[in-house]
């Protein structure tokens, strides 16, 4: 590696990150945060995957709320699609923290595609694989779903209304989203909503899960972290 990219974090300065966020790795899924880190800063020098430089803030903003988002999974949850995904985020930390998780990373943009599908092969993510599409051009190739999940979506109606259509047919989605854009997504009729879960060392960003109606998810059910203006 060249002496001007960064090093990523130290195995312990990793573990106690995530434990912040309510996270436990083992040793295996540490070298792998490391491994997807130093190819993420590596490919950053010439493929615009992340704004973020700095190793700790890119472990606290991209890697530990992006693993956040496991601890609103269920045992049931199998079938995952990262919408956009970018610079794989959250698609890839939840493969690392779920290795038993089908994940399906879609990204239009095909030099972030590339870095995805190298990314994946170098970790060894089996279960793992990389469309090269926008997300409203898939149909029956990636369905049916149990996770619909995204970071980085513009059109959030356009989203939820894609997930619940008769072919995705996504139970749940779960989205990484501003306070601001809450009422709004809430007020999507497709879907039941949980309350908002607060994102530890964030200000107003929640992690926020539907349960597509008709469906019996536990969604509506889990009684998550109250939502507070």
């Amino acid at each position: 590696m060249s002496p001007s990219v960064p090093v990523p974090p130290s195995s312990d300065t990793i573990q106690r990150a995530l434990a912040e966020f309510g996270v436990q790795v083992n040793e295996v899924q540490v070298q792998q945060i490391q491994q997807y880190m130093s190819l993420l800063l590596k490919w950053n020098e010439s493929v615009n995957l992340t704004a973020i430089r700095d190793p700790l803030e890119m472990l606290y903003r991209h890697f530990c709320e992006s693993m956040c988002g496991s601890t609103v999974l269920s045992v049931d949850d199998r079938r995952l699609a990262d919408l956009g995904s970018g610079g794989g985020f959250p698609g890839l930390p939840l493969k690392i923290i779920r290795p038993e998780l089908e994940v399906c990373l879609i990204e239009s943009n095909v030099k972030k595609a590339t870095f995805l599908a190298e990314a994946v092969r170098e970790l060894g993510l089996n279960g793992a694989r990389v469309l090269v599409s926008r997300y409203e051009e898939l149909g029956e190739e990636i369905a049916p779903l149990d996770v619909a999940c995204a970071r980085a979506v513009g059109e959030f109606s356009s989203f939820l209304t894609w997930a619940a259509s008769s072919v995705i047919r996504a139970r749940k989605v779960v989205l990484w989203i501003g306070g601001r854009d809450v009422d709004e997504i809430r007020a999507h009729e497709q879907w039941t909503w949980a309350e908002p879960v607060h994102i530890p060392h964030s200000l107003r960003r929640f992690i926020l899960v539907g349960s597509r109606k008709g469906d019996s998810s536990e969604a509506s059910l889990w009684l998550g972290t109250s939502y507070q203006t």
